[in-house]
């Protein structure tokens, strides 16, 4: 496992700060990002503007991360989470604000069929995640830096055990 902290340029040329230590930069960070798997599969969900992400988003007032997390890919692709496990946190040092964020891997039992997802377009399956995403389109920025790789490295090294990092 990952102890010490990794920097390193996001998409948009950021300082990013990344570890899975217990939470080295807030015991109370604002936002989430979950690496989901269900059936074997790579769960996603479609946002309309930035494309292809893994679930994710901020931590409503009186809610804690975790409860977060699971409301995040339950609104956004149907998922209902079965098991999460905290991954690490990491923080991007912006031009105008510093955004820290829990990285989680859930594993979801059942996908539900919803009207509305919630500011996305739903889910989307993904038996492999292409190793080419830092320069595909359809992909959002949030998936275009080391936080995507490092997170996956981490999923499979503790959880999968199987050849589940970018596909070369």
């Amino acid at each position: 496992m990952l102890t010490n902290h990794i920097s390193f340029q996001d998409y948009y040329n950021n300082t990013v700060n990344f570890s899975t230590a217990n939470h080295p930069f807030s015991g109370d960070p604002k936002h989430v990002w979950v690496v989901a798997r269900y059936k074997g599969s790579w769960l996603l969900t479609i946002h309309p503007s930035r494309g292809l992400e893994f679930p994710g988003g901020k931590v409503e007032p009186g809610e804690d991360a975790e409860t977060a997390a699971k409301r995040e890919v339950f609104e956004e692709t149907g998922g209902v989470v079965e098991d999460l496990y905290y991954i690490g946190q990491y923080k991007v040092l912006g031009k105008s604000e510093t955004v820290i964020k829990n990285v989680y891997f859930a594993s979801v039992k059942e996908l539900i069929s919803k009207k509305n997802y919630f500011e996305t377009k739903g889910p989307k399956l993904l038996k492999q995640i292409p190793g080419n995403v830092r320069h595909n389109h359809q992909y959002s920025f949030i998936m275009k830096d080391d936080v995507l790789e490092l997170s996956l490295g981490e999923v499979n090294n503790r959880f999968l055990h199987e050849n589940h990092t970018l596909e070369q």
